[in-house]
């Protein structure tokens, strides 16, 4: 089965059981998905020493980055096959710094999904359930 015949749903899951290959982001965001349901994806994510600022903290964009990946494949877990989707809007509040080399959870929830428009929030936290960042994303669907 191919990735165009695939629902969003069965796509993400042949990626996070390692069937079929993760996005090539995950390459330069250390990015490992953890679980995938309709509407709700979590995923691992580790800052380390090629996502620093020139100050020597982790840059904002390794947040808003791995808050983006989280809310539009929440949104991807509720699309039929066939049906293409793109990121339009992204807000994303950074509450704490991000710390380097500890893994950290990202998780998408989707809030709403219509014929053009999927709306989601996420959530970027450590294993104690502290928050460094918050994002809502809208994204374009593309039939």
């Amino acid at each position: 089965m191919s990735v165009a015949t695939m629902t969003g749903l069965q796509a993400l899951q042949a990626m996070f059981d390692g069937k079929i290959p993760p996005a090539s982001i995950t390459q330069t965001m250390p990015l490992k998905g953890i679980s995938v349901e309709y509407g709700k994806v979590v995923f691992e994510a580790m800052a380390d020493e090629r996502h620093l600022n020139p100050l020597g903290g982790v840059h904002g964009g390794f947040l808003a980055t791995i808050l983006d990946s989280a809310t539009a494949c929440a949104v991807h877990s509720a699309l039929d096959a066939g049906i293409d989707y793109t990121t339009i809007d992204l807000n994303v509040k950074m509450l704490k710094p991000v710390p380097q080399n500890k893994p950290l959870i990202a998780e998408g929830k989707l809030i709403n999904l219509s014929k053009s428009l999927g709306i989601a929030e996420g959530s970027l936290k450590d294993s104690d359930g502290k928050i460094y960042g918050h994002a809502t994303a809208t994204c374009m669907i593309i039939r």
